[in-house]
């Protein structure tokens, strides 16, 4: 556990205070106190993260009828479950009785959920099939006391949630990145191995790591030898328009090249965001590899490789970086607010078998070496904007620009 030093005077007040400072400076990083404060990070769940939608997970770790993992989001937990009906539910994991969790496995399967505590039982869909001797209170109805939702999407294999029965719109928004995501055949790909990256930093110091690439050619050297977006977009447009170019041709995918950017500011509705588009890898690399060779059979459509790679923004804490032969998904999840989960999986075709068709270290390789390097950096990071003489510097114009965005989203969801 870190331990830092938290302002003695963490209101409303000195947070209402922090914003308007830190509007007065538009261009520059955040100010520490956004990184420290509980009160910050209280409010941060209450507007913006229970408010957005997340990834939780992928189709195939429910494949059947009574499937079911855990979805933790701060001190919540939340069921996602296949019921009878094949229907995906969001449920979450506290009986209606006195509050207990009925389920505690992180995933398995169940034909019910029975509360430990006093025997209160749910059907898969939420609903109440029991509640042990209730019968003797006068108007109880058991159809009142179902398990609590939240809103819940399946598209393209991957599921959203959203605690806000409010929520706006996703699917209308994913549809938007629907030409560059669909070929990549992820409603039947298999999850080829997933793994959770705890570093001690605040969630926002992860985000910002993930949405920059001017860290790439010092930090991550394995990484900048093959993807040209390690160096200004001026330096590479040649590299970049040969790839797009032949990209349709070498692929045999119509629209691998769609790009559509509606993120932070830009998103049809608050917590929506979405974005994709394709840039080059460096000439003689194919994938995201050591070497840049293929190391798992082409997914969905793809006939060939073009030297490039689909960049994705799904939901505000959710990324993906497609390669022609396998998929890599990162998802940031807050624990508290100086801890942070980076959870990575690598989707492959649903058809390739471990040990002949590829190589489960080959394809995890780069991007666990790259996490591994981003571990160190961002705790590095995280422990100097904890200081107390911690002032902020202005963000690059280009290679931060994504961090711009994302703090002016961030300061207005505050507000």
């Amino acid at each position: 556990m870190t331990l830092i030093s938290v302002d003695g005077d963490d209101s409303d007040e000195r947070l209402a205070e922090r914003v308007a400072a830190q509007r007065a400076k538009p261009g520059f990083a955040l100010d520490g106190h956004f990184y420290r404060s509980r009160r910050v990070y209280r409010k941060e769940l209450d507007e913006i993260l229970y408010k957005s939608w997340l990834y939780a997970g992928h189709v195939s770790q429910i494949a059947n009828p009574g499937d079911y993992f855990l979805y933790d989001l701060g001190e919540d937990s939340i069921i996602i479950a296949r019921g009878q009906d094949g229907a995906v539910r969001a449920l979450m994991n506290i009986c209606r009785h006195r509050g207990a969790r009925v389920c505690e496995a992180a995933q398995g399967h169940r034909t019910s959920f029975v509360c430990p505590y006093h025997g209160w039982t749910y059907n898969l869909d939420g609903s109440l099939k029991a509640a042990r001797a209730m019968a003797v209170k006068p108007g109880f109805e058991p159809a009142r006391y179902g398990l609590k939702t939240a809103r819940c999407i399946v598209y393209e294999g991957l599921i959203f949630v959203n605690a806000n029965p409010e929520a706006a719109d996703f699917e209308a928004a994913l549809r938007t990145i629907e030409p560059a995501l669909r070929p990549y055949g992820l409603p039947s790909a298999k999850i080829a191995h997933r793994q959770i990256y705890t570093v001690e930093a605040n969630w926002k110091l992860v985000l910002e790591n993930y949405q920059e690439c001017y860290h790439c050619a010092t930090a991550h050297r394995a990484y900048a030898k093959l993807h040209t977006i390690e160096r200004p977009e001026s330096e590479v447009k040649d590299i970049t328009a040969s790839m797009l170019e032949r990209a349709e041709r070498q692929t045999g995918v119509p629209g691998i090249t769609h790009a559509h950017y509606q993120a932070y500011g830009a998103s049809r509705g608050f917590g929506t965001c979405v974005y994709t588009s394709r840039y080059a890898l460096y000439d003689g690399y194919r994938t995201g590899s050591e070497g840049g060779q293929p190391v798992a059979p082409l997914m969905g459509e793809f006939k060939g490789y073009d030297g490039g790679a689909g960049d994705f923004q799904i939901g505000p804490l959710a990324f993906m970086l497609n390669y022609p032969d396998h998929c890599v998904l990162y998802r940031f999840t807050p624990r508290s607010p100086t801890r942070t989960d980076m959870e990575l999986v690598w989707f492959v075709r649903g058809d390739a078998e471990e040990g002949r068709d590829y190589d489960r270290e080959a394809v995890t390789w780069l991007w666990d070496r790259t996490t591994k390097e981003d571990e160190y950096i961002i705790s590095r990071n995280s422990a100097g904007v904890n200081s107390r003489f911690f002032e902020p510097g202005p963000y690059h114009p280009e290679f931060e620009s994504l961090c711009l965005e994302f703090v002016d989203w961030y300061l207005g969801a505050l507000e």
